[in-house]
């Protein structure tokens, strides 16, 4: 029995330690064989919050197995177009676990043939150090929508319960999938701008103020989930996660492309659908954007 995760990242990383942990056989596909070979070679190191590592074996390849028990697609979202092919080579009777920030996937990851596909909504801060080493920056629930086919195809995700890693069963994927992403409309677009860790937000008064401001804005558009988002809740997770960079700010200190058109874009047609503006986050929208192309050199 083989689980196989698509993406050598944080969160695939993370996910495999532990999976590794609870003694099922799991690997990373990664498009790159140096890390495949780091992995084979020294095995999977998971740093804590305190500084303990704990080394799993974890393998690596570059192949999608034939018959693997569960995949689980843990790229970025601008990855996907390179994914879907591989996944349509796989017997459709395969379980097929989707792990991405933001909505744009929701329907694309419909389209494919595959009997049993699930979506997942990763709370839990991870930061990876170098091809074999993810650091687990905060303990959170993942939670797991099915999307259709059968839930016991996804047993493997059960095993995983535990203090480290809570799961949390949702039974609308694409409700759990927005609310995801106005979570990460409140963080990752401020972060990303101003360049400082998740918990400044609410050190910091100036960014405090963007940050109540871009709440309010985001509730009038959607005030279905404001129950469900009290602006403490939002202070709170600012607070658990405040050592963390978010997965935007990581992106733009490390060059590559952000996925806020997946995260905030996706969000901002959703409100637009709904006869809604955001004037603030679509703000920051286009800054992140005036940003990418700068730093890229791109003068169109």
């Amino acid at each position: 029995m083989t689980v196989q995760i698509i993406g050598g990242g944080a969160v695939g990383l993370l996910m495999a330690s532990f999976f590794s942990e609870k003694n099922i056989h799991v690997e990373i596909v990664s498009q790159r064989s140096e890390q495949c070979e780091a992995l084979c070679t020294y095995g999977l190191v998971r740093k804590g919050r305190a500084g303990e590592e704990e080394r799993f074996s974890v393998g690596g390849t570059t192949q999608i197995a034939e018959t693997p028990e569960l995949v689980i697609i843990a790229t970025k979202y601008n990855a996907l177009a390179h994914v879907y092919p591989l996944l349509t080579r796989l017997p459709t009777t395969v379980p097929l676990l989707f792990l991405q920030n933001g909505l744009a996937h929701f329907e694309e990851a419909l389209h494919l043939p595959h009997l049993h596909i699930a979506f997942g909504s990763a709370q839990f801060g991870a930061q990876r150090e170098n091809d074999y080493t993810v650091m687990h920056k905060g303990i959170g629930v993942l939670k797991v929508a099915l999307a259709r086919g059968a839930v016991e195809k996804f047993a493997y995700i059960d095993e995983l319960q535990g203090e480290l890693l809570p799961i949390q069963h949702e039974m609308d994927a694409e409700k759990m999938l927005l609310e995801k992403a106005l979570l990460n409309c409140f963080i990752n677009p401020l972060t990303a701008i101003l360049k400082v860790k998740n918990g400044e937000l609410i050190t910091n008064a100036h960014a405090y103020s963007l940050l109540e401001t871009l709440y309010e804005e985001l509730m009038t558009a959607f005030p279905s989930v404001r129950s469900q988002f009290p602006f403490d809740c939002v202070k709170v997770l600012c607070e658990k996660t405040a050592t963390n960079t978010s997965s935007m700010l990581a992106d733009r200190l490390a060059g590559r492309k952000t996925e806020v058109d997946t995260i905030v874009g996706a969000i901002l047609a959703k409100a637009a659908r709904n006869q809604q503006q955001i004037p603030t986050l679509y703000t920051l929208y286009e800054m992140i954007k005036a940003l990418e192309q700068v730093e890229s050199g791109d003068k169109m």
